[in-house]
């Protein structure tokens, strides 16, 4: 936990962002894997531990904005529940830890709601347990989820303090560990499965665990691979998308692309090179007052300019970017709000985090998937993952229908089809001049990749 300051400030802030009544902020609690005293791993809610720090299971806030008095809910173990489970900190304890005055018991939780008669502000559930829990101790009055709430919530996890940003570098010392001795064990003959594992178990033994589940494979075009049961062979690209967690659950998110065999081809040269230039120009981008959207815009039409000269695109590339012709190999967007969820406060509305009232979400392919549009702020982190990618299916798709045959030259896109994608991700801190790219430094260069290869395998 940070210190009891800390998340009393934070909790005056969103009083001060709320327009009265009780803020309800449960905890969450152990989910059964595949029979009910067989758990899955406990993972506490972001919005909880924001504000109160606290990583346990069974235990509920509620905030009263008016008074800005916390009442935290939740019951010590019973000599059973410590037979199986271990002493755990006692209740009293961890409402000094979290700086709150007042705790009560988790039955009455209830009761402590209803007799106040105030507005019940709560944010949206992305679990079914969750959703069950809200509506049965509101009666099912009230029962939708407060959109003042989600904007000031948003609006205080989007600026990242010293010592959150001091949590994501803590992630990244060991993300970038793991990145590079994936780097030094990937070799011809290895089976996918292999590295994730070693990848893993780094992040097991440091005491942490992944953000997400990794992504790593031969089949780089797969833009969420979660299989692994390539073996890989000389000439194949490797692409490694994954990160760890910190010891307070704050995320960090890499992707490197690299050789299998240590040494890139000249094709694989070219294309690499591209998506280096569409993350460096999307760097320039990446001030306060800047629009993430134009930094997309931006690096689609470098993508465009060094595929044209590859004889893979034509025709003129400003026109190419407006009509989307870009996505059949850039289908994504460039970049998300990192923090203490991966994909940054998601569950509380895409739209609300990444975007604001100047900029609203394309329908446009690949333009559409953009998560992060709005203007950039000190303080924001975000990720930047340009890609480019030779996707079969969708060329094939785009190519009987003929779209955007005025750009795309689908003819010389026969020989990419066993390519499979590049990508490129940093994670970098928006500063009151500019960025700064977070964490150690990840061989990102073609020179340093193959350099750091040859000296793993030295």
């Amino acid at each position: 936990m940070f210190s009891a300051t800390i998340y009393k400030s934070r909790r005056k802030t969103l009083c001060e962002n709320v327009n009265g009544g009780l803020i309800l902020l449960p905890g969450n609690n152990p989910v059964p894997m595949n029979y009910p005293s067989n758990w899955l791993r406990f993972r506490q809610d972001s919005n909880f531990l924001y504000y109160c720090g606290l990583d346990f299971a069974h235990l509920n806030l509620v905030i009263d904005s008016d008074s800005g008095e916390s009442t935290f809910f939740g019951d010590d173990l019973c000599a059973n529940e410590i037979v199986w489970e271990g002493e755990r900190t006692l209740i009293s304890e961890m409402a000094e830890s979290a700086g709150i005055d007042n705790y009560q018991s988790s039955d009455s939780l209830q009761s402590f709601i209803h007799s106040n008669g105030k507005k019940v502000h709560f944010l949206p559930r992305y679990r079914a347990d969750q959703k069950l829990f809200v509506d049965e101790l509101l009666n099912g009055k009230n029962n939708s989820s407060s959109k003042e709430l989600i904007k000031a919530v948003i609006k205080q996890r989007s600026i990242k303090s010293a010592e959150e940003i001091e949590e994501i570098e803590s992630a990244l010392a060991i993300t970038a560990e793991f990145h590079k001795a994936a780097m030094g064990a990937t070799s011809p003959g290895v089976k996918e499965q292999t590295i994730v594992g070693q990848i893993e178990g780094h992040a097991l033994s440091q005491g942490r665990r992944l953000a997400y589940p990794v992504i790593f494979s031969v089949r780089g075009e797969i833009l969420h691979m979660n299989k692994y049961n390539n073996v890989m062979a000389a000439g194949q690209l490797v692409l490694n998308d994954s990160g760890a967690e910190s010891p307070r659950h704050y995320a960090s998110d890499i992707t490197r692309t690299f050789p299998v065999n240590g040494k890139f081809t000249d094709l694989q040269k070219k294309i690499y090179n591209i998506v280096y230039e569409m993350q460096a120009a999307a760097f320039t981008f990446c001030a306060p007052g800047k629009s993430y959207k134009e930094a997309h815009l931006k690096a689609a039409s470098i993508a465009v300019e060094g595929l044209k000269k590859l004889g893979i695109m034509k025709g003129d590339g400003d026109a190419a970017v407006e009509a989307g012709a870009h996505a059949l190999f850039f289908p994504h967007g460039l970049g998300h709000m990192l923090g203490l969820d991966v994909h940054d406060m998601e569950s509380l509305g895409e739209d609300l985090v990444g975007y604001d009232e100047d900029e609203d979400r394309s329908d446009q392919f690949g333009l559409a998937y953009l998560r992060l549009a709005k203007t950039l702020e000190p303080g924001f982190v975000l990720t930047v993952e340009p890609g480019i990618y030779f996707i079969p299916h969708l060329i094939d798709q785009w190519q009987s229908q003929g779209k955007l045959e005025e750009f795309i030259n689908y003819d010389a896109l026969e020989s990419y089809r066993d390519f499979g994608g590049i990508r490129i991700e940093d994670n970098i801190l928006i500063t009151e001049d500019g960025y700064r790219i977070l964490g150690p430094h990840i061989p990102r260069t073609i020179e340093e990749i193959e350099a750091a290869i040859a000296e793993k395998n030295a």
